[in-house]
């Protein structure tokens, strides 16, 4: 069985451990045939990970946060490579609800003598995400928290403090399945394929990564008491009974906005729209857990 690891150079706090010797450290030692592929720009892993699948590599390997496991796992869908994590970023999303070791030499255990399944992929306005998705407030925390020049949980919580009193709700039109509709106001608007944003910040406790659901998040507004129901119900996977958040499960949600909003796909900001089309595609890409 062959791997690949795509290593995001960039990734994580701790710039100092080599992690390409490490890599070839604890894979040689678990007796895998492996490669190693670093990254050179935004986009580079996608492009890495079709190629590594078109040369036969059994998994390939995204080395880094939750932007680089969407990249690889872009590269994959259609292809007959699984997807192999060794978590380096801020979150680690996709990671935990995949119960992933975060430690190197574990992940990388799991990598070379994995067990597959296939899981759920998401689509927001032609791009996939496989963990979360979301309009509004997590979305404009993404952005601002990419301009903050250092990365990490102390940074997010200090963007999204500083932000909270800034933000406001916007008007928006959301049909579910084609035929549900109803306005409301998007403060956060989150599609859920996995459970949590990250740093086990359960945005949707019940989702199930395998069911053909997204589980879609609606919070129309955030006052003071209502923000710290918020807050605890992520941090305690409560806030489906929090009553912080209104929750719906579909295949398909269009999205209307009154005035352009931002989006995100796995943590990182794409752009503003205000037409938002958001599809679940069951059991797209396959995993080694």
């Amino acid at each position: 069985m062959r791997i690949c690891f795509i290593l995001n150079p960039t990734s994580g706090t701790n710039r100092t451990e080599d992690v390409p010797a490490l890599l070839t450290r604890y894979a040689t030692a678990a007796g895998a045939e492996f490669e190693i592929q670093p990254t050179a720009y935004a986009g580079h892993a996608e492009q890495l990970a079709r190629q590594a699948a078109a040369a036969g590599c059994r998994v390939v390997v995204a080395v880094g946060g939750d932007g680089t496991v969407n990249e690889v796992a872009r590269g994959l869908l259609g292809t007959a490579a699984a997807l192999g994590i060794v978590p380096r970023g801020s979150g680690n999303g996709l990671a935990r609800h995949l119960h992933i070791p975060l430690d190197l030499p574990g992940a990388v255990r799991r990598v070379c003598q994995p067990t597959f399944q296939r899981i759920d992929a998401g689509e927001i306005n032609g791009r996939p995400f496989f963990c979360t998705a979301g309009l509004g407030f997590d979305a404009h925390v993404s952005k601002m928290f990419a301009r903050a020049g250092t990365r990490g949980l102390s940074t997010y919580v200090k963007v999204a403090l500083r932000e909270y009193r800034r933000y406001r709700p916007v008007p928006v039109q959301v049909t579910l399945q084609g035929h549900e509709l109803f306005d409301t106001h998007c403060y956060v608007l989150a599609f859920a394929n996995a459970a949590q944003y990250g740093n086990n910040a359960y945005i949707a406790p019940r989702a199930n990564i395998q069911d053909g659901l997204l589980d879609v998040c609606l919070i129309d507004g955030l006052s003071l008491p209502r923000a710290v129901r918020v807050g605890l119900g992520l941090a305690l996977g409560t806030l489906a009974t929090s009553g912080g958040a209104v929750y719906h499960t579909t295949q398909q949600v269009r999205v209307q906005s009154a005035t352009p909003l931002g989006f995100h796909v796995d943590g990182d900001y794409v752009e503003d729209a205000t037409d938002f089309e958001v599809l679940l595609h069951p059991l797209a890409l396959e995993v080694a857990v």
